[in-house]
């Protein structure tokens, strides 16, 4: 789908290790301020354990996973909305964000000192939010301005513009993100004319050290605060895990933390979540393939994500439940019992659906 991810956070927060982590590359990193001074950009592959019972039961030459585009965007500093650091360059790559996953330092370590003096999620959180506040509130006044003019001259249409703008600016200037007002159309269109910042659905991720794994004072502090859409996750431990090839070992290891899985996976499905995607598959011959889209999608826009010529020529869909298949064990199965489906082009694909797309070009 071409979604982007980015990771934001404040200088030595371990943003690029938990990159690294997700993208299995190996960027450096530094104990000093500013080291990435440009964003690294990687696609990443999310583990469905669903793939793989599929790939068990139906033949094809390989089975792809899903993706996600990730970006880390270069570390932040207080002043980044006026162009303090590599400001600029931040506040334009989070503009082409779809969704934001704050790294926030949860850990301590003399030999990488904290930006700020001290170790305080919360307060790091507050920064990253009030730069992009500034970035916002500078484009709504810039836009009433001429908007303002328009009213004053009788323009009509332009009123319901200037009233959201006026919202806007009222949140903004109270430290009150966009993603935090209940919005209408008019809001939301807005939002994407001007891809405001601080409307960016956000995740936290609590970075810890390896004695953390379940929490300590700054995770717990936070949450007290901001319960919702947050992971603790030790980068550390995480790298560790991907350097692993043997799956053996790396079950081994996560026993030896009581990990049931990656935390990893836990923020694939929390991002997920939060730009509000499901999943379905292809199955069979070269490849058996998940694919992810936006929940709602019909079976001509999933096709559109294998292939554009396939919506094109759409003429029907044969869908089969992941759960059937599980059930009945084989396509063929699944058939004699009446479980595959013929749906048109505005069937809502539902998560865990498998699609093969009749179509004709």
């Amino acid at each position: 789908m071409g979604l982007k991810t980015g990771l934001v956070g404040i200088s030595n927060s371990g943003k690029t290790t938990l990159f690294n982590c997700l993208s299995n590359n190996k960027i450096q990193t530094a104990s000093y301020s500013f080291q990435n001074t440009k964003s690294n950009i990687s696609i990443t592959y999310v583990n469905d354990p669903r793939l793989d019972e599929i790939h068990k039961l139906i033949s094809a030459d390989k089975k792809v996973y899903a993706t996600l585009e990730i970006v880390d965007i270069p570390g932040l500093v207080k002043g980044a909305s006026y162009g303090e650091g590599i400001g600029n360059t931040f506040l334009n790559e989070v503009r082409n964000m779809d969704a934001l996953i704050y790294v926030l330092r949860c850990f301590e370590d003399d030999l990488l000192p904290h930006i700020e003096g001290c170790i305080d999620p919360l307060r790091d959180k507050d920064i990253i939010d009030l730069e992009l506040q500034v970035k916002d509130l500078e484009q709504v006044n810039r836009k009433l301005q001429k908007v303002e003019k328009l009213v004053k001259s009788g323009d009509r249409s332009a009123k319901d513009t200037y009233n959201s703008l006026l919202k806007f600016k009222e949140a903004l200037e109270n430290f009150i993100n966009i993603r935090d007002l209940e919005l209408n159309e008019i809001d939301k269109n807005l939002i994407k004319e001007f891809a405001m910042l601080t409307a960016k659905p956000v995740f936290y991720v609590l970075n810890v050290d390896e004695n953390s794994i379940d929490g300590n004072k700054y995770t717990e502090n936070f949450i007290n605060s901001v319960s919702n859409n947050v992971l603790i996750v030790s980068a550390k431990i995480e790298e560790e895990i991907m350097r692993m090839e043997n799956e053996n070992d790396r079950n081994v290891f996560l026993t030896e933390y009581g990990l049931d899985e990656p935390a990893l996976n836990k923020l694939y499905k929390g991002v997920y979540k939060l730009l509000d995607l499901i999943t379905f598959f292809t199955i069979g011959g070269k490849e058996n393939r998940a694919w992810n889209i936006k929940n709602g999608c019909t079976a001509v826009e999933a096709a559109k994500e294998i292939h554009s010529d396939i919506a094109r020529g759409f003429i029907k869909a044969e869908v089969i439940s992941y759960e059937d298949l599980i059930q009945y064990k084989s396509e063929q199965a699944c058939r004699a019992a009446g479980k595959v489906r013929l749906e048109g082009k505005n069937y809502v694909v539902k998560d865990g659906d498998m699609l093969h797309i009749r179509f004709n070009v």
